[in-house]
């Protein structure tokens, strides 16, 4: 997938913040770029193209791998969700040997308070996945905050099917006056359209077919969007479900873009987005489209 360059030396994993920071101190004091990639591993070719796209703009890139507790209302998914640090550090470097990996520990991380802070995110937390998710994104912003303070960088890389995140994050940023231009980046997809998920490995390959049923679904709304309503859209998609037992369909929202609030009547001048979370086999997929 990438030629390994052999002129290259591998970093050291660095499973400690105080180690980090004293590694990226000097780098700095070269006043440098550095890109950040926040992950929680299990990487696939969607991680690897923000990593892509940090090496192109950045003289560094820090990619951490770490599972976050705190962004889990789940404790069962929490205990499911992959982890394969070993095979993550192969790709990563294979891609470039020169990456700065930061793999810390729960300790590291949260110092014995494994508890997230509170946010306002102006409303953005009350749609979609928060409604589903209770407590999810004050997770995702302790985490993303956390490491922003450790890292320090520059830019930060996010991949645009977790586009609610996304936006969290923009708003976390600026609300937070963190010094951090947020990147979004296109979405990942398989060879049948399924978006690319580390959530992707716990399906069977028949189940993985079939959940292209999910983006096929989604890139059918672009177009009912020219001339349906909302309403209409919404009651065809989960028509769409009920006729196939294999998934449950969690939600279906046509929302703007910029505030996330669900569209009734699309206006000329705002951009909208379709938003999808499905179960298949207590798996949950989520994908989006823009539908401009």
């Amino acid at each position: 997938m990438f030629a390994f360059n052999f002129n290259k030396i591998a970093m050291p994993i660095f499973y400690g913040k105080v180690a980090l920071n004293t590694f990226l101190k000097s780098v700095k004091k070269q006043n440098t770029s550095i890109g950040f990639v926040p992950t929680m591993g299990a990487l696939h070719q969607g991680h690897l193209s923000l990593m892509q796209q940090s090496l192109k703009e950045n003289q560094y890139t820090v990619v951490s791998i770490f599972v976050n507790p705190t962004q889990f209302n789940n404790p069962e998914d929490l205990s499911k969700y992959p982890r394969t640090l070993e095979q993550d550090t192969e790709k990563i470097n294979d891609l470039d040997p020169e990456i700065i990996i930061y793999a810390p520990s729960v300790e590291d991380i949260y110092e014995g308070n494994v508890n997230a802070e509170s946010f306002d995110f102006d409303g953005l937390e009350n749609q979609m996945e928060g409604k589903f998710r209770p407590g999810h994104f004050d997770g995702v912003g302790t985490i993303v905050k956390r490491l922003f303070e450790i890292v320090q960088p520059n830019n930060a890389y996010f991949g645009e099917k977790d586009f609610q995140q996304l936006q969290i994050v923009k708003k976390m940023t600026l609300k937070n006056n963190l010094a951090v231009t947020i990147v979004g980046c296109p979405i990942h997809r398989e060879a049948n359209g399924l978006a690319m998920s580390s959530r992707n490995e716990r399906l069977t390959a028949q189940q993985r077919e079939e959940a292209s049923l999910i983006s096929q679904t989604i890139f059918k709304t672009k177009e009912l969007f020219k001339n349906k309503s909302p309403a209409a859209i919404k009651e065809w998609v989960a028509e769409v479900f009920e006729k196939n037992p294999t998934f449950d369909l969690e939600y279906f929202e046509i929302a703007d873009e910029e505030t996330l609030n669900p569209c009734i009547d699309p206006e000329k001048d705002k951009k909208y987005r379709a938003f999808i979370a499905v179960f298949v086999n207590n798996i949950r997929l989520i994908d989006t489209i823009s539908l401009k």
